[in-house]
């Protein structure tokens, strides 16, 4: 019988004092029978390098970047896994070079964020925050004239900028509340757009056109910082801008700025540029602003699900196999992987 695999986790600073077969349960289902999970403790990344040596693979989902350096010195890495949608911690462009797959949880716990973004646009909507304030201050008349200001949602236009998977939950809720939808995505075919009754726009009619923009674009060299002083000077003084993605597609001092000069007229931010925020963060203290600590994606089921399917993902690799979802899938015909999968059935990296 051949060793086992050698699947890496580095272990958080936050970590419960678990037995690891109790810690890695939910990876373990899959991983168990061709591998086992080591952790390792590493602040440095040549700590990391001389610990993780003799990976086969990686899990990780935040925090310690894996960078080019760390994945040209593991000599045995064929495969990381993310537990998450978005990939920034991993340098995937130095992985395709050196023949490492990337995968990552694109399905798992899109309703919950879907969930979380209407909540953040409603809340933000009817200025919750400042509603609230007012009947705890004493202010209980203040409250009609105030509301008496915001156009009702029917009608009014929600951009989408992007349109993966929650995105389009998202639009599928939206419609409920009377919502006319665009969306922009030049990587999305206009007719699958079109397909769930959006309408597909260019980038600068979503930002001249939105009531309400939501923000649900992975983060890379594309979208860092795309939307900063020109493109928030673009919208309507009264559109609210909703991020449930990444903090840094915000360009952060900009987004202040414009909500401070009525620019736009208020945010719902689950994530933000540093996180946790420092003290002094002016979006702290604005009554336009409903911030949540970057938990759009939580719920009962998600943790689970996520780290069974990161299990799978990794196993697949490691039996010699295509994932069901990689993020770099022109290293696949490169490597010897067999593809396993039938035509494009919705699943897989060819749908």
């Amino acid at each position: 019988m051949s060793a086992k695999k050698k699947v890496i986790v580095r272990l958080s600073s936050h970590a419960n004092a678990e037995l690891l077969s109790e810690r890695y349960s939910y990876e373990l289902e899959t991983l168990e029978p061709l591998a086992e999970m080591i952790e390792i403790q590493a602040e440095q990344e040549d700590e990391f390098i001389e610990a993780a040596k003799e990976a086969d693979a990686l899990i990780t989902s935040w925090g310690f970047p894996i960078t080019r350096n760390i994945i040209r010195s593991l000599k045995k890495l064929v495969v990381i896994g993310v537990g998450s949608v978005g990939v920034d911690m991993v340098d995937v462009e130095a992985a395709t070079d050196h023949g490492v797959v990337v995968t990552n949880t694109p399905d798992i716990y899109m309703e919950e964020v879907a969930d979380h973004t209407i909540m953040l646009l409603l809340a933000s909507a009817n200025r919750l925050k400042e509603l609230d304030l007012m009947v705890r201050k004493g202010n209980w008349f203040d409250g009609r004239p105030h509301k008496n200001k915001i156009p009702r949602l029917w009608g009014q236009t929600l951009g989408l900028f992007s349109f993966g998977n929650a995105a389009r939950a998202v639009a599928r809720r939206a419609k409920v509340f009377g919502f006319q939808i665009v969306a922009h995505d030049p990587y999305v075919s206009e007719l699958k757009i079109i397909s769930e009754g959006v309408e597909p726009v260019s980038f600068e009619e979503l930002l001249a056109r939105s009531d309400y923009l939501s923000v649900h674009a992975p983060l890379n060299q594309e979208t860092r910082g795309i939307f900063s002083t020109a493109q928030l000077e673009q919208m309507k003084d009264t559109a609210v801008l909703v991020n449930t993605s990444r903090g840094q597609v915000i360009d952060e001092k900009a987004l202040i700025q414009a909500l401070q000069n009525g620019i736009i007229a208020a945010a719902g931010l689950d994530v933000l540029e540093t996180e946790p925020p420092l003290p002094d963060n002016p979006l702290l203290q604005m009554k336009n602003v409903i911030l949540t600590p970057h938990v759009s994606a939580q719920s009962t089921r998600m943790r689970r699900e996520t780290r069974r399917r990161v299990g799978r993902e990794v196993a697949l690799v490691l039996k010699g196999r295509w994932p069901m979802s990689c993020v770099n899938p022109t290293v696949l015909p490169k490597i010897d992987l067999e593809r396993w999968q039938p035509y494009s059935m919705d699943r897989g990296p060819n749908r």
